[in-house]
């Protein structure tokens, strides 16, 4: 039982040395079984060894056994032949192997119980070495496990510093800002290298969208009534200055030729679209005016009605 007391100790001792230094706990756990594996080899050995001393001295008590037999078969021969101090002296000699055989036995018997014991250790010791190995898998996958969990750890805590999202904002600015330069080269383009007469037609278009808008809704209070006789002076002053100005841009715009022309018509029916625009909001506020003094005046006869008893 020594053997593997100090087996055991040894073992510890190592285990205790390699956990208080260990960097590398997958390669420190290998090295733990390598040893245990070497151990149980030495441990082997040993027991083989005193298994070896158990038969050995089997082997002797039979040896003594056997002589103790064949001195007692000589003294049976001596007596036959009438040779009694032979026979005493073989008798003799028999009894010495019977005893030193029976001390052998029990000497064998007593160090074949205690290899039986060693036997078991050894067994049980190898049941251990493959239980630390399975136990060895499980500790490895805890501690890839512990490593993930630290580094997930580490990067949420790299997160929660602002500098990564502070990264993609002025990222998102300069793409933006790449965004309106390109844009602003497209205008540019479009303004000093393409056809301008045709630029400039597109921007009346797109102006008189918002003017025709005004028309039709001062062309609609016209067909409700709400601009004829009883429309303000404004208004009307208004429309009519904007169609005498589009009548008297007119021949200018033909005598300067036909390009001319047309881009001084545009340009006086935008200022005409634009003059009823203005008439129509005019015309708007004044209405506006009327119906809140109307709704005023309203009100106060309403309040001034004395409630009946």
């Amino acid at each position: 039982m020594g053997i593997f007391d100090r087996l055991s100790t040894l073992i510890k001792s190592n285990l205790n040395e390699l956990i208080s230094s260990a960097e590398n706990p997958e390669k420190m756990l290998n090295q733990i079984i390598v040893d245990m594996r070497n151990q149980l080899a030495k441990a082997k050995q040993q027991v083989a060894a005193s298994i070896a001393d158990e038969k050995r001295l089997k082997d002797q008590a039979d040896a003594e056994f056997k002589l103790a037999d064949e001195w007692e078969r000589r003294a049976m021969l001596a007596v036959q032949e009438g040779r009694d101090d032979l026979a005493k002296q073989a008798l003799l000699r028999g009894q010495e192997h019977l005893e030193h055989g029976q001390q052998l036995a029990s000497t064998w018997e007593t160090h074949r119980m205690e290899t039986e014991k060693l036997k078991q250790s050894l067994r049980d010791l190898n049941d251990k070495i493959e239980e630390a190995k399975r136990k060895k898998n499980l500790l490895l996958a805890r501690q890839r496990r512990a490593e993930a969990q630290a580094r997930i750890s580490q990067t949420m805590s790299g997160l929660s510093d602002n500098s990564a999202f502070d990264a993609f904002n002025r990222m998102e600015e300069k793409i933006t800002a790449n965004e309106r330069q390109l844009q602003a080269a497209q205008e540019i383009d479009e303004e000093f290298s393409g056809d301008r007469l045709a630029g400039e037609f597109k921007q009346l278009e797109r102006a008189s969208g918002g003017v025709n808008a005004d028309q039709q809704l001062l062309q609609l209070k016209q067909r409700m009534g709400m601009l004829g006789a009883g429309a303000p002076a404004a208004s009307r002053q208004l429309a009519a200055g904007a169609t005498e100005a589009a009548s008297a841009a007119a021949p200018a715009q033909l005598a300067a030729g036909p390009d001319a022309a047309a881009v001084a018509a545009a340009q006086a029916a935008a200022a005409a679209q634009a003059a009823a625009a203005q008439a129509a909001a005019a015309a708007a506020k004044e209405q506006a005016k009327t119906g809140e003094a109307e709704l005023i005046a309203e009100i106060e006869r309403l309040s001034s009605i004395q409630p009946r008893s």
